[in-house]
């Protein structure tokens, strides 16, 4: 049995295809080579074998602690931005403890109880766009999940080191979203200023002065305990680990620069691109709007997150162009077979949520965004998965889904907006997500205000 198939270009010229164009580049590799591939991106380990058939998803995230691994040191490209004590860059028992202590507070009621935060939020940023005026509804929804995450999270709603900590974090995440800071972190060597050219040590910089701020704020709370607060940083300050052990400061930092990291840019992201499809297709915004208006005003947040159709929306935005194109990788322990292909020991295996999100025999017209497949049909969790799956699915996917639902739920019930034009957007590589790679430009056109003509008819 032969090792699955190689691009025989050089190395270089794979890590450059993947750094700059990774979603034509995978689609184009399972054209030539089939549903499993391998890419050789890191000099110091084995070409990654790239699968998105659901059966091999199913046996490489259902396998975490048999056949295959989830180690933390293949997610090393994270550590500059989370550090190394956070729960994607941690492995083993160090690994699922990090996961039950942050677990509680982004589930059930905890998250639920975040419902006005994120309805006030939304509302306040997006009554700020004067009607008419063009704008890039990526910054809007970038400010509703900074601000939201600030309070959530964070705790911090005003004062100095509210604003200067929420001004360098979304500098950071800005920058760090860049492709190129992306190409340095594949070179290493390249990490270094070249003259006038700082952009490493810009980044550096700037998650220094973070970094202060979010230790001081820690330390300050531990000389200052508040047993009334409920976000989330004062949860897992209050949190203890099997043994009776609290979080160290250092994990406390790494764990809210990773909440932040994935639950800012990849949230922003979405709530972007559900606004750009239901803006550019009408019978959706009809649909939805239909059903947004049949709830009469001030609707309980858990009857908005139970509607089908939005549910269907958001569900088919992140099967289209899913923020996160790839699982965590894994690696095998022992010889396993995947198609036709023997996985050597010691090989990376990724799972490409993209190529499987785009597969004709699951999703007829894949490139069409037609929200009704999700409720014409169940996908299973290896068909389906945009928060990736086994050991390594996102922590926070209940917190984003509730997030993602209320946000779309008010914008779109308090203003009438519309696209500034209808050409195509297609997604690209943002940092190690993906996002649009235009921006996408929209305009208010009015203030909504609830349909009497459809409460009427609902009412009869």
């Amino acid at each position: 049995m032969q090792l699955p198939p190689t691009p025989d270009t050089p190395a270089v010229l794979q890590m450059l295809n993947w750094i700059f164009r990774p979603m034509p580049y995978m689609e184009e590799c399972t054209k030539r080579y089939g549903e499993v591939f391998a890419l050789k991106l890191h000099k110091n380990i084995p070409p990654i074998v790239f699968v998105s058939n659901p059966q091999d998803l199913q046996q490489i995230l259902s396998q975490d602690t048999k056949e295959l691994e989830a180690p933390g040191d293949l997610n090393s490209l994270f550590e500059g931005l989370l550090g190394k004590r956070s729960v994607i860059t941690l492995s083993g028992a160090e690994h699922q403890r990090q996961r039950q202590l942050l677990m509680p507070p982004l589930h059930g009621e905890r998250m639920r109880g975040y419902s006005q935060i994120i309805n006030d939020i939304t509302a306040k940023v997006i009554s700020q766009y004067p009607v008419r005026q063009p704008f890039n509804i990526r910054t809007l929804t970038q400010e509703i999940t900074l601000r939201v995450i600030m309070q959530a999270v964070f705790g911090l709603n005003e004062g100095f080191r509210a604003e200067k900590l929420q001004q360098l974090l979304g500098e950071i995440l800005e920058n760090g979203s860049s492709v190129w800071l992306v190409a340095l972190l594949y070179f290493p060597a390249l990490q270094k200023d070249f003259g006038p050219i700082k952009v490493w040590g810009r980044q550096e910089e700037l998650q220094q002065q973070a970094d202060r701020l979010i230790y001081d704020e820690i330390q300050e709370r531990r000389e200052h305990p508040d047993a009334s607060r409920t976000d989330i940083l004062s949860l897992l300050m209050d949190a203890r680990d099997a043994e009776g052990q609290p979080m160290t400061d250092v994990e406390l930092r790494d764990e809210l620069m990773t909440l932040l990291a994935a639950g800012h840019e990849t949230t922003a992201t979405a709530i972007a691109w559900a606004m750009y499809w239901i803006h550019k297709t009408p019978k959706v915004k009809e649909k939805l709007l239909q059903e947004l208006d049949s709830l009469g005003d001030n609707p309980d947040p858990n009857t908005i997150y139970k509607l089908p159709y939005l549910s269907a929306v958001c569900s088919e935005t992140l099967r289209i162009y899913p923020v996160g194109m790839l699982t965590f990788p894994r690696r095998a322990k022992t010889h396993i077979t995947m198609g036709n292909y023997e996985i050597v020991p010691g090989t990376p295996v990724i799972g490409s949520i993209y190529l499987t999100h785009q597969r004709e025999d699951l999703y007829p017209e894949p490139k069409q965004f037609q929200p009704e497949r999700f409720l014409e049909k169940q996908f299973s969790p290896y068909e389906y998965l945009p928060f990736g799956g086994g050991a390594r699915r996102c922590i926070g996917l209940a917190f984003a889904q509730w997030e993602m639902k209320l946000a779309i739920a008010k914008i779109l019930t308090m203003q009438e907006l519309e696209l500034v034009n209808h050409r195509e957007v297609k997604p690209q590589r943002r940092g190690l997500v993906t996002g649009p790679a235009h921006p996408i430009q929209m305009v208010v056109k009015s203030q909504r205000q609830v349909s009497s003509r459809i409460l009427q008819t609902s009412s009869t």
